[in-house]
């Protein structure tokens, strides 16, 4: 499946199914859509209509922005698919719906989330790591939530697992304000 064309910048949000505990992922998850918007670039995610997913996206389209929605089918129901994006693409496994919000995307932010967005999380790291894209990669840690991801990953450069360059492959982002300057930043 080739690229869907787009005049603006594409930014794949990774993150989660669910609200979690903590409304400031909820508040970060809905700020996130309105800043998309507000920088004029188009929104490429799990097409998903529940969770902090569901929130960027209704956010980001209330605000403007074109949005992109990528689901397998075995998610349509579970996600609640939001086919009243601008674009909704429906695949046949979980492998082809990365690939294709991947190939969309000129950057990539993660937002709290859990096994799913680690998942793709790690995915396009590993492509960063052996060198098959150079696309920045935002961990935005809102609220300290990716501080056990961070503690993890020293760990695994610390015991030899991997090289210190790893942290090099992605950035970590305080708050959405924080995203919106490094959004801002890639574009010009």
């Amino acid at each position: 499946m080739s690229p869907q064309v787009s005049a603006s910048p594409s930014l794949c949000v990774f993150c989660g199914a669910r609200m979690g505990r903590n409304p400031v992922h909820q508040a970060a998850a809905r700020a996130t859509g309105l800043a998309i918007a507000a920088e004029g670039w188009r929104l490429v995610y799990g097409a998903g209509d529940v969770g902090l997913m569901g929130e960027v996206a209704r956010a980001a389209q209330e605000a403007g922005a074109a949005t992109l929605g990528v689901i397998p089918t075995h998610l349509l129901a579970m996600e609640v698919g939001k086919r009243d994006l601008t674009t909704f693409i429906v695949t046949e496994t979980m492998h082809e719906r990365k690939k294709v919000m991947f190939m969309n995307a000129d950057a990539i932010a993660l937002l709290p989330g859990g096994a799913g967005s680690l998942d793709e999380f790690f995915e396009v790291l590993t492509w960063a790591q052996i060198g098959l894209h150079a696309k920045p990669i935002w961990l935005v840690d809102v609220g300290g939530y990716w501080q056990p991801l961070l503690a993890l990953l020293d760990h695994v450069i610390a015991e030899g697992f991997a090289d210190p360059s790893l942290r090099g492959q992605f950035h970590v982002l305080a708050d959405v304000p924080a995203l919106q300057a490094a959004m801002r930043s890639f574009r010009a």
